[in-house]
């Protein structure tokens, strides 16, 4: 090992030569994100554990070589369905637990609000691991409703239908429950009340139907609107009661079965979710005094996913477990209807991002690395070169032999060499500086910064001045990988959501470089800026020197809620390939591949946008004959050309090395 290479940005000392698994796990947080499902294994590879209650391990990386063999384009989202089931199950359980530990008189009843991943695979799944425990769905548009109705096999099955309902959505509604389903409206505004009651009347249809409430209880977190007066949705308790009174007058009372509040996604602090139960709970107990025979008591979404691996309540993670969740939202409940005499209601939560976020895994294969060009360990200025040439190298030489705790002579040393290269570029701006000697000096500053942070680093003091704080981002390598935030990991983007991401093998090496990770987009957004660590400084993630002839493979992990579904199609990269795969310890390597689905085609991506082959094919080829006829080339080669042009709409939209 070179020098140079040893002043990386990871620090190692020599107390720290032996890199194990288990370091790995605790450099990207897995035990604490993975909720036992993901783990280094024992030949430093990520592995996912999926089937709840089995010790059934699946090597993530060799499902990667799996997909190679079968001429998978990458990047792709590996779906571990299992876990689906796996969720739904821990859900049910968590509730069932806390029922009996306190002695509460209802049951439990889930819903999956599809908004979260309306993939059909996905809902599909969740469905039939639910359906031992009554599981249903929750639907926030028409398009949703249409989806969701046919899936009703039972007569039993829930589907509560929320979001803003036109009078077509209202009619399907009411088709629905003329069918025998059990279909619930939630009415989040008094005039939608009204229209389905008129409506109800018009088809002499029965009336059954829910409402959310506005509470005084805000949320917390990033989606903290959703609750309290500032949310878009649910009545208020004024029209709650005017809508009450409605319907004593029209002896409409028992059509009123379900009260319904929602706090927003990702609930990070679990004592507001007990003050918020503990307020709709009160507004339950005292409509069932008023004679409002209300059967289900409905906590909404939120129930959090760790993704940052803490348990601080920040808005990427959870102060709280599963378990505790659903102890929050029973004993709450339960307390209060115990105190006013009231039976207790069915509970009903409606859980998506933590039914599905755990059981997508996206795998994104690194093409590049850049990093700040420096000059060779045993470089030496030549007696021709320029004085300012001569004069950086004496600085690089003069920090290399300063110890780390001498901070100011660092600091002067740092000084010197801003100034040094500000020199060289007015020389070379006025002319007085050949290109190839402001090269060589380029690569002496940024040597010398090397040095001067790896010594920072390995002396850690406790403040530094504002110019060594920000050597840690100039000198961090960009690793260009396939794949486009935009398109992938949009929360990142669009609302700073973090998520984890780790090498996928590799992990019984110690990670020797710090980077940032850039997508193949042109805009300068198109990066990840955070990262899940446990190291201190979380605007970076430590990584491998890439080696030739090895793909380097990272996993972007929690991807399955949301992400799927709000992809842009920024630069009109599309939809990656998926990968549907199932443990089954008969099978080699412990598990097998479903379904493959290819990712979207150049062609596909066009006609999202008005682009159409024939046309595009035409207006080429139009091209390529006036270039034939100019003489630029000859026409066998035009033909060549255009059926190039031609095969390329065929294509993914991603990189690949081979040009296919």
């Amino acid at each position: 090992m070179t020098r140079i290479a040893e002043l990386n940005s990871v620090p190692i000392t020599p107390s720290e030569t032996v890199w194990t698994p288990e370091d790995a796990e605790e450099l990207y947080r897995i035990n604490s994100w993975g909720d036992d499902f993901f783990f280094v294994n024992e030949k430093g590879r990520a592995s996912v554990r999926p089937v709840h209650g089995r010790k059934n391990d699946i090597d993530i990386h060799g499902v990667v070589q799996q997909l190679r063999e079968d001429g998978v384009h990458f990047p792709v989202l590996i779906r571990f369905q299992d876990i689906l089931r796996a969720r739904v199950v821990q859900l049910n359980e968590a509730f069932q637990a806390a029922i009996d530990e306190a002695g509460y008189e209802n049951r439990y009843m889930g819903v999956y609000p599809i908004k979260v991943n309306q993939l059909h695979e996905v809902v599909e799944e969740v469905l039939e691991a639910g359906q031992p425990f009554g599981y249903g769905l929750e639907s926030g548009s028409k398009t949703e409703l249409i989806a969701t109705l046919p899936h009703l096999s039972s007569d039993e099955t829930p589907l509560l239908c929320n979001g803003y309902k036109d009078a077509s959505m209202l009619r399907l509604i009411l088709l629905g429950q003329r069918l025998g389903k059990n279909v619930i409206p939630i009415m989040e505004k008094y005039n939608e009340f009204e229209r389905l009651m008129g409506l109800a009347e018009e088809l002499n249809a029965p009336l059954r139907f829910g409402v959310r409430v506005r509470l005084s209880t805000s949320g917390v977190g990033r989606w903290a609107d959703s609750g309290g007066d500032m949310s878009k949705f649910g009545v208020s308790i004024p029209e709650l009661i005017t809508l009450v009174e409605t319907l004593k007058q029209q002896n409409l009372t028992s059509a009123f079965e379900l009260l319904h509040f929602h706090m927003g996604s990702q609930i990070t602090d679990v004592q507001t979710l007990k003050r918020a139960i503990k307020e709709i709970t009160q507004i339950y107990v005292q409509l069932c005094k008023q004679g409002i025979p209300l059967k289900y008591l409905d906590v909404g979404g939120g129930l959090g996913v760790n993704y940052e691996g803490e348990f601080t309540g920040a808005e990427s993670s959870v102060n709280y477990t599963l378990q505790e969740y659903a102890n929050a939202i029973v004993y709450a409940v339960k307390e209060v209807c115990d105190a006013q005499k009231v039976a207790h209601p069915v509970l009903i939560s409606e859980s998506g991002r933590a039914i599905t976020a755990h059981h997508s895994v996206l795998i994104v294969e690194v093409l590049n690395t850049y990093k700040k060009d420096e000059v060779t360990s045993n470089f030496e200025p030549k007696a021709e070169d320029h004085s300012i040439v001569q004069e950086m190298n004496g600085i690089l030489k003069w920090v290399s032999e300063t110890p780390s705790n001498s901070l100011p002579v660092l600091l002067e040393a740092y000084h010197d060499a801003v100034e040094k290269r500000l020199q060289a570029d007015s020389l070379f701006s006025f002319g007085y500086l050949s290109i190839d000697q402001k090269a060589i000096a380029e690569q002496l500053y940024w040597s010398i910064c090397r040095l001067i942070n790896s010594k920072v680093h390995a002396e850690d003091p406790e403040w530094l001045p504002p110019e060594l704080v920000a050597l840690d981002d100039l000198l961090v390598d960009q690793y260009l990988c396939d794949f486009s935030v935009f398109q992938s990991i949009i929360d990142h983007w669009a609302i700073g959501q973090t998520f984890p991401i780790m090498p996928i093998h590799r992990l019984d090496e110690r990670p020797s470089r710090r980077a940032v990770l850039v997508d193949l987009t042109c805009d300068s957004d198109g990066k990840v800026s955070n990262y899940v660590s446990s190291a201190k400084d979380k605007r970076f993630l430590e990584l491998h020197e890439l080696q030739d002839d090895e793909p380097y493979y990272l996993g972007f992990f929690l991807m399955g809620a949301y992400q799927d579904i709000m992809g842009d199609i920024h630069n009109l990269f599309g939809r990656v390939a998926e990968a549907h795969v199932y443990a089954d310890e008969e099978e080699p390597g412990g598990f097998y591949i479903e379904k493959i689905i290819p990712g979207t085609t150049v062609e596909e991506m066009l006609a999202m946008v008005q682009y159409f082959p024939n046309d595009l094919h035409k207006r080429m080829e139009s091209i390529i004959r006036q270039k034939v006829s100019e003489g630029a080339f000859r026409p066998k080669a035009g033909v060549a050309l255009l059926e190039q042009y031609k095969r390329s709409f065929k294509q993914s939209t991603y990189y690949h090395a081979l040009d296919t």
